[in-house]
């Protein structure tokens, strides 16, 4: 009986032995799975990583072709309403100018009871009033008070010719101290202004408006405000108005909202 106990004990030994082989190979087995787990998360995270830059990379690229070509957009459309501006004002300004100086004169040959004369006098004035409105559409394709006079009386000029040609009211004021503003600035906030009053005259169905300009440290701000009905969301969405005083004000590295 003894000696059958020395080997039921010696047969449990090596039970306990091959399960703690079992148990040790298992063990390593699930080490080397949660290792090469581990690693292909690391390499996955990594791999994310490197394309998340890659498309951050593209997209700062695209931005900034983007705003390039914005730019370039932009100034070509200022230049060009510049050329037509001076040409209104220069060509057919001085055509008109010259029409109405030589019927002013050969009026004054004419008979005061002669009919002619009074028609010549109704040419003289429509030749005039035509001259006007073309001085008018010079300065709104391209206002030169900018250039000579600067932003503040430009704005004031504009707000004047708003509220006598769309029949709006529109309400002007000024805080801050003044200061001079390149033109190369002022250009894009009076197109600023330009587009929002007349989405005000176009959409808001309000009469009145109000325009503040401030000058507050080394900033400008232009606040243009009406209680009107507003854009739908669809113009919101497709109105190219809304997208280029967004680009201009993108242009000048100025926060929005229109």
């Amino acid at each position: 009986m003894a000696r059958l106990l020395v080997e039921n004990n010696a047969s449990e030994d090596e039970t306990a032995l091959r399960v703690q082989a079992i148990y040790r190979q298992v063990q390593r087995q699930v080490f080397w799975f949660l290792g090469a787990t581990l690693a292909a998360i690391v390499l996955t995270s990594l791999s994310l990583i490197r394309a998340n830059r890659r498309q951050f990379a593209e997209l700062a690229a695209l931005s900034e072709r983007r705003r390039e070509l914005a730019r370039q957009l932009i100034a070509a459309r200022e230049s060009t309403l510049r050329e037509v501006a001076r040409e209104l004002h220069d060509q057919f300004g001085q055509v008109l100018t010259a029409m109405g100086s030589m019927l002013t004169r050969a009026g004054r040959h004419l008979p005061d009871a002669s009919p002619v004369k009074a028609e010549v006098h109704e040419v003289c004035e429509i030749a005039q009033a035509t001259l006007d409105d073309i001085r008018g559409l010079s300065q709104t394709l391209h206002p030169s008070i900018l250039d000579d006079a600067g932003l503040e009386e430009t704005i004031e000029w504009h707000v004047a010719t708003v509220s006598r040609q769309l029949g709006i009211q529109v309400t002007y004021a000024r805080t801050g101290a003044s200061r001079p503003v390149d033109s190369a600035i002022g250009i894009h906030i009076y197109r600023v202004l330009q587009e929002a009053l007349n989405n005000v005259a176009r959409h808001s169905g309000s009469g009145e408006a109000q325009v503040r300009l401030g000058f507050r440290d080394s900033l400008i701000e232009l606040e243009i405000e009406d209680h009107g009905r507003g854009l739908s969301a669809a113009s919101e969405r497709r109105g190219l108005g809304i997208i280029t005083m967004s680009e201009r004000a993108e242009l000048l590295g100025v926060s929005s909202s229109f």
